[in-house]
């Protein structure tokens, strides 16, 4: 065996292994969601739709849901207006406290989620605002914002100067240029930030386990309180209907500004 091709062979069974253990878990739940029994179990026990239709008609579940997706929007509301003009600050302006910046956007990986889910906790119930589904909103919104900076930097960071020097040369005020030249040239990392922000949103548990209460649980949340008593198979299948959405949002965002930015924004 040559060496290029013994190479070639160990590389692609390394890839083959980390597709595999990637798309486990989502082929598992996939095939669960589909059972014909009435205990979740995989290979399923016969084909069925039974447990979808379960979830569509699940009151609580269904509320649950649209208030994932009302915190997932106040989410993604709050971080693109703080998330773009961070973002154009940091990739254009010498910025005081430049090196503080950099410490805050190393954050999400720096800081354990618990910990600031319950300083997060302490600020809004001294504020007296728990027990609202807004304030998980703005605190995704303020663990997640680095990701959204990110996404803005390197968009800004191909921004040729010499473009809002010629709008503002054919007499276009500061703001107007900002909002047809900048912002334009920048779009492809505001939107996905937004989409980013949007999906991290929905799928925070953590901080919506900390921040709502028995009234104004979200989904997650939803999710686990049924799963400490029994795993049935409506939760493979609320969990299918959230993968879906998360592909939906990553299908929308190829669309949109191609994949291709959205990982060198990362």
């Amino acid at each position: 065996m040559t060496a290029p091709l013994s190479k070639r062979i160990f590389l692609w069974t390394f890839v083959a292994i980390a597709i595999v253990t990637l798309s486990a878990p989502t082929v598992v739940v996939l095939g669960a969601s589909f059972t014909a029994g009435n205990m979740i179990a995989f290979p399923p026990q016969g084909l069925s739709l039974q447990w979808y239709a379960k979830i569509s008609q699940a009151a609580d579940l269904r509320n649950a849901f649209l208030r994932t997706l009302w915190v997932a929007l106040v989410c993604t509301l709050v971080s693109i207006p703080v998330g773009t003009l961070a973002g154009l600050a940091l990739a254009k302006y010498r910025v005081r406290f430049a090196a503080a910046f950099q410490v805050y956007l190393l954050l999400p990986f720096t800081i354990p989620l618990i910990g600031s889910g319950i300083g997060l906790m302490l600020v809004f119930g001294d504020a007296g605002m728990l027990g609202q589904l807004w304030p998980v909103g703005i605190a995704c919104s303020v663990i997640n914002l680095p990701f959204m900076i990110w996404a803005v930097t390197a968009s800004a960071a191909g921004l040729d100067p010499d473009l809002e020097l010629a709008a503002a040369n054919c007499g276009a005020p500061p703001l107007q240029a900002f909002l047809f030249v900048t912002l334009p040239a920048v779009a492809p990392g505001v939107i996905t930030g937004s989409l980013l922000m949007f999906i991290l949103a929905l799928n925070e548990f953590l901080v919506s386990l900390l921040l709502t209460d028995a009234r104004i649980v979200t989904l997650p949340v939803q999710i686990y309180n049924s799963i400490r008593s029994i795993i049935t198979p409506d939760l493979a299948a609320i969990s299918v209907v959230f993968i879906a959405c998360s592909g939906l949002a990553i299908l929308l965002l190829d669309r949109l500004v191609g994949l291709e930015i959205f990982l060198k924004s990362k």
